[in-house]
């Protein structure tokens, strides 16, 4: 990785605590002198990426063009991996998965978790609060992402941080959380559970965002946190963020950043509702044109199942490597949704068509087709049994999978609670 030295840019302004929002109890004046950072020719940058891009269709953003979603235009620089017909599973697997040997010291026996604890701290965790240590925040570091750092921000910028922060804890849907840092305003953390009818139900997606000094003027930066996954052509493995709001996509009008009016909620609410989607075979430039057709629909399928066995995969990437002030968070949503991801899994063992699950019940969207590819059945049911594991030592509802384990006497079916991967 490329290090590119910083410079320190002073910015001439009032930092009086002046309308400034105390969190924590600690003072204003304090965290309005913190640093922060600065894309290197952040505007240039993002025009020069979108030269000769031609937008792709979107069939979400056309249909939501409600400013509370900004629109989406989306564009990708590489073929998605499911969309040859030569295209095999185990070979996208292999370039992209996350490196298991990392996790070879991974204590399952020290991540024991009463089950009354687990779900008091997960019910109390709060869906905005702030924190302090950010060291594993993709942004903590400007040095390495290639940005400025500003030693004092203005008194307009940090009025601005707090707004968001105010919108945040009081406008957040249900199934988003927030973490903002005492000494580094201009970072946060989001996570975005998966959407009920979706591939990606239950699952837990997390991102790293950075405000810039000349906020909002310029949008914010958001990291995917991917684990060297793509699951979206919206999200790349290397954490980019493909979204017309965030300018990393050419749009107009509402769809583009609009510093008077446009949000980090917006942001957080467009990703979860127009990138997590049902159909995100259509995010594809070029593809939505094909929506409503049997070839567009077939792709789609096919395009779910993988995305439903990369969202297993991204799940079993957060309990092993659980981001900072998350930990409790994520051993709680498993705790209580495992059970539902193990039905959900086995409806799809028996054919049911990814994306079906509503609420705590799986109902096959067409009752009569049982067409999950044979190569989808057996990954899933690899990733079933990690998951099994994983969840029993979260302390899940397993027990009626785990007695089918023992009935059939298949290898491991004492589930061991101290298994090492």
């Amino acid at each position: 990785m490329l290090v590119v030295p910083h410079e320190v840019i002073e910015l001439d302004a009032d930092d009086g605590p002046d309308g400034v929002m105390n969190f924590g109890g600690k003072s204003s004046v304090d965290k309005n002198k913190q640093a922060v950072g600065y894309p290197i020719d952040w505007l240039k940058q993002t025009k020069s990426s979108l030269a000769g891009e031609i937008a792709g269709p979107s069939t979400y953003a056309s249909k939501n063009p409600d400013i509370l979603f900004g629109g989406l235009k989306i564009f990708q620089d590489t073929t998605v991996y499911n969309n040859s017909d030569d295209y095999t599973y185990d070979a996208f697997e292999e370039e992209y998965a996350y490196d298991e040997d990392e996790y070879d010291d991974y204590d399952y026996e020290s991540d024991v978790y009463e089950d009354e604890k687990v779900d008091e701290n997960y019910d109390s965790f709060k869906q905005f609060d702030t924190v302090d240590d950010h060291e594993d925040h993709y942004y903590s570091k400007p040095e390495l992402r290639k940005v400025q750092v500003v030693k004092k921000p203005s008194k307009d910028w940090a009025k601005r941080i707090q707004h968001e922060w105010k919108v945040l804890e009081k406008d957040l849907p249900d199934n988003i959380f927030v973490r903002a840092y005492e000494d580094r305003m201009d970072l946060l953390r989001a996570v975005i559970m998966g959407p009920a009818g979706t591939p990606y139900h239950d699952g837990l997606f997390f991102f790293d965002i950075y405000f810039p000094p000349h906020y909002p003027s310029v949008p914010p930066m958001v990291n995917y946190r991917s684990g060297g996954l793509r699951l979206n052509p919206n999200l790349y493995a290397c954490g980019k963020v493909c979204l017309s709001l965030l300018n990393t996509w050419s749009g107009t009008g509402c769809e583009k950043w609009n510093p008077s009016n446009s949000t980090m909620l917006q942001v957080l609410v467009s990703i979860q509702a127009l990138v997590l989607n049902a159909k995100p075979y259509f995010n594809e430039p070029g593809y939505a044109m094909h929506a409503n057709t049997p070839y567009g629909e077939k792709k789609s399928l096919t395009y779910n199942e993988d995305t439903f066995l990369l969202s297993c995969r991204t799940m079993l990437y957060s309990l092993r490597n659980p981001p900072k002030h998350f930990v409790g968070f994520i051993a709680g949503h498993f705790h209580k949704y495992g059970h539902s991801i193990l039905v959900a899994c086995r409806a799809y063992l028996d054919g049911a068509q990814v994306g079906c699950l509503v609420g705590n019940g799986v109902q096959d969207v067409d009752e009569g087709d049982k067409s999950c590819s044979v190569r989808f059945r057996s990954s899933l049911k690899r990733l079933f049994e990690e998951l099994l594991m994983e969840f029993t030592v979260k302390g899940a509802d397993c027990d009626n999978f785990l007695a089918e384990k023992v009935k059939s006497g298949a290898p491991g079916a004492t589930a061991d609670t101290t298994l090492r991967l």
